[in-house]
């Protein structure tokens, strides 16, 4: 079962994976292609992982890895088929005939880990299966809104098979799988043309947040385009089940703001915390916002002015918190260090990284408590999720930030407690 109908329920289950052997697979001329600014001590990443796991698993959340739902998906000869199928033209040959034979979990490795080339092979390249590196950013590849799915269409090539690699896990796990597909980008029918060059639909799941019921956020990003949005507006277009309001950030193409949860997240009912400059600015950085009414005959999306004012429209009154305080240097540096980007683990209880000092400070200054991962797990304090208290967790990070993505990009909630009426 899966069920998310807000950013901020209580969390219940949530899908993550550990960066693994992918991590260390990475050398340094493969960064760019695989959207990374350095390759990773995976040692270490995978310490800083492990203590996200446990604080979760501490406070009652239940962590479930891709990667086993993987295997366990790919248990039934149905699902290695369709994988290996979908996969194939973009094979060696020489890679089909093992991949076919292997059994569920070795095929699992060899998809997320990828395949060394052979010894001696004269083409120069390191791979003939390159690692998944950013798989451990499982909020990408699929987005939970209500009791349904919504799959992504990875904006590069690096990241396609993510895409797929969840479709498998949704298609033919026994737990996931009478979850109803909402929308698949990468599905052409016959009402829709043949998606060519720019036309390609691009929808990925850092640029979708669900505030409520009724509301979804989308950002149209450098990951994110017009014909992804588009097309998932008319998917979800009067359906009774569904939001009825979709509001549309325009956001300025730039690699630090990716994706729409690198400037604003969730906090509590009535809390959020943004980028100033772009979400709460006026000038050339701002954020051009635009409503589409899911209920309406025309989906053409109409300005709406600023974010937080559509949002109170809709009844959702929130106090921004600016990442990095009010100081132009701390904003900009704790922005690429994904102070904005929080996982809210219940209303007002949310993990950030514990390198986003000045975040915090403005978080304590509106009566979070700032709790130390540490602190939590040595039992030197303690925090319950269902006590209405306020608090910031925040996470060792050293190294697992350099991957450039937060505790919200690390996670994909699976089950949420609807927020109280």
């Amino acid at each position: 079962m899966v069920r998310v109908d807000s950013e901020i329920g209580r969390l219940r289950r949530v899908l993550l994976h550990e960066p693994g052997i992918e991590v260390d697979q990475m050398v340094p001329s493969m960064m760019e292609e695989l959207l990374f600014d350095d390759i990773l001590f995976g040692d270490r990443a995978r310490e800083e992982h492990a203590r996200l796991r446990r604080v979760m698993r501490l406070l009652g959340i239940e962590p479930v890895d891709a990667g086993q739902l993987l295997a366990e998906a790919l248990e039934q000869q149905e699902a290695r088929e369709w994988l290996v199928e979908v996969i194939c033209d973009d094979l060696p040959y020489r890679l089909r005939e093992p991949m076919q034979a292997a059994g569920a979990e070795e095929l699992a490795r060899m998809l997320v880990e990828g395949v060394r080339a052979e010894r001696g092979d004269t083409s120069g390249r390191l791979f003939d299966l390159p690692p998944l590196p950013n798989w451990c950013f499982q909020r990408d590849p699929q987005v939970i809104v209500g009791q349904g799915v919504i799959f992504s269409a990875m904006a590069t090539p690096a990241r396609y098979r993510e895409a797929l690699l969840a479709r498998t896990i949704f298609q033919f796990h026994p737990e996931l799988s009478e979850s109803e597909v909402l929308f698949d980008p990468l599905r052409v029918d016959a009402a829709d043309p043949l998606f060519l060059g720019l036309h390609r639909p691009r929808l990925e799941g850092g640029d979708i947040l669900v505030l409520s019921e009724q509301v979804l956020l989308v950002g149209e990003s450098e990951r994110s385009n017009q014909v992804g949005l588009h097309r998932l507006a008319r998917a979800l277009a009067r359906r009774d089940d569904g939001p009825r309001t979709m509001l549309v950030v325009s956001l300025p193409r730039r690699r630090a703001y990716m994706h729409l949860d690198t400037l604003f997240t969730m906090v509590d009912r009535d809390l959020c915390l943004v980028h100033a400059p772009v979400i709460l600015g006026e000038g050339r950085e701002a954020a051009a916002v635009a409503e589409i009414d899911l209920h309406a005959r025309d989906l053409s999306p109409r300005p709406v002015g600023g974010l937080l004012a559509a949002l109170a429209r809709r009844g959702l009154e929130l106090r921004a918190v600016a990442c990095g305080g009010d100081d132009p240097v701390d904003q900009q540096r704790e922005q690429w260090t994904d102070g904005a980007n929080c996982l809210a683990l219940a209303p007002g209880v949310i993990t950030l990284y514990e390198r986003n000092r000045r975040t915090a400070e403005q978080l304590d200054r509106l009566g979070l408590r700032i709790v130390g991962a540490e602190d939590l797990l040595l039992g030197r304090t303690e925090l319950d999720l269902d006590s209405g208290e306020r608090a910031c967790v925040l996470l060792p990070s050293h190294e697992i930030s350099r991957a450039r993505g937060g505790p919200r990009c690390l996670t994909h909630p699976l089950l949420r407690d609807p927020l109280p009426g």
